[in-house]
């Protein structure tokens, strides 16, 4: 097998045992946190987390996995080929690493972005206790984009209304339209849910204990499906004029891009898992970028979340349509071959390597 390949796994549970062992051989402390569902192999799900370097070490370098469920077998893969690299060895002093696999470990199981609630990690962390972004874009297409049926009839029907948003708002306004967030049809796409979610709840509490003690965070956040086939696009999640969106630019210069000053492939989201550090651990000036693998052309990686959600809304899993549909969204999000594997670790090692860098930089 080629070796950058032997990183990456095909299901949720190679992935897992991948990366086990190769926390434990670089001798992490390991902490694991069992989801309250299963796989579909009946087997249990775990956000997984591994810790190095002392307790009270200043700096904290932190990557996460599978905040999109099937996005996981990226991040998974870039992280185990750092461990297997000796990276956590080569940490300079003061200097720890937080590990997080499968924040969604039920999407990730599934092949799916969302997770147990059908709801999208990457929205659900806003204030609950508030009302709601409005998403009237996606109120006005949300029947076109869950049909009833997924047949000719009903799609080039639905099609009618999708295209005319389209040439009254621009592919940019529809795309935001559609994956900036929801939270009026629980089961629509990109729901940002209605309560924190277990993956909310869990990642918060994991803040507290490992990184409470750290006075800088540089977290890496792996996503796929949007940009070049296998260029690796740096977004800064952070609103600007704030410390977290200052020192991103500071860390990774004019690559960082920001879907608020709109030269980011992303649209604007709401109640990003990132926003959970500063929250959590407030005493530490935080850095959190997402890097953002392309793989597909963007309606065509619309379109697979498109097909998962109807299919878990109205199809069979365990029919010819059904494997066809997780076939199509497992390669949208995680295509196959080992070139976009070598890209995806090249640029990993890169990236990480700059967060490290702005951790120890002079303040």
């Amino acid at each position: 097998m080629n070796p950058v390949a032997s990183h990456f796994s095909q299901t949720y549970a190679e992935a897992r045992e991948k990366f086990c062992a190769a926390a434990a051989a670089a001798g992490g402390r390991f902490r694991s946190h069992r989801n309250p569902t299963t796989g579909p192999d009946g087997g249990a799900l775990y956000m997984d987390t591994v810790r190095f370097g002392a307790d009270e070490a200043p700096n904290m370098l932190a990557m996460m996995a599978a905040t999109h469920g099937v996005e996981g077998f990226c991040g998974s893969g870039a992280m185990i080929a750092w461990l297997r690299a000796g990276g956590p060895a080569k940490l300079p002093a003061g200097t720890g690493a937080l590990l997080i696999h499968g924040v969604n470990p039920h999407g990730f199981a599934w092949i799916r972005r969302v997770n147990e609630d059908n709801v999208d990690l990457n929205r659900n962390f806003v204030d609950h206790g508030k009302p709601y972004p409005v998403n009237a874009g996606y109120v006005e297409l949300a029947d076109a984009l869950t049909p009833q049926r997924y047949d000719a009839a009903s799609l080039a029907k639905a099609q009618l209304v999708l295209d005319n948003y389209v040439q009254k708002h621009g592919a940019f306004a529809f795309q935001g339209a559609v994956s900036a967030g929801q939270y009026t049809h629980p089961g629509g796409m990109f729901h940002g849910g209605n309560k924190p979610t277990w993956s909310n709840r869990t990642i918060r509490r994991v803040i507290r204990d490992e990184l409470g003690a750290a006075k800088r965070i540089g977290c890496i956040d792996y996503h796929t499906g949007l940009g070049p086939f296998g260029h690796g696009e740096l977004i800064n999640p952070a609103p600007r004029g704030s410390g977290s969106f200052d020192l991103a630019v500071r860390w990774y210069g004019d690559e960082c891009t920001s879907p608020e000053v709109g030269d980011s492939k992303s649209a604007i989201v709401t109640g990003a898992v990132m926003d959970a550090f500063p929250q959590e651990a407030p005493d530490a000036a935080f850095c959190g970028i997402a890097i953002e693998y392309g793989t597909y052309p963007v309606d065509e990686v619309l379109e697979a979340v498109r097909r998962d959600n109807w299919l878990h809304l109205h199809g069979t899993l365990d029919s010819e349509q059904g494997r066809a549909f997780k076939a199509y969204m497992k390669e949208r999000f995680y295509p196959a071959g080992t070139k976009w594997a070598e890209m995806v670790c090249v640029r990993s090692r890169e990236v990480i390597g700059k967060t490290i860098a702005g951790l120890n930089a002079p303040a």
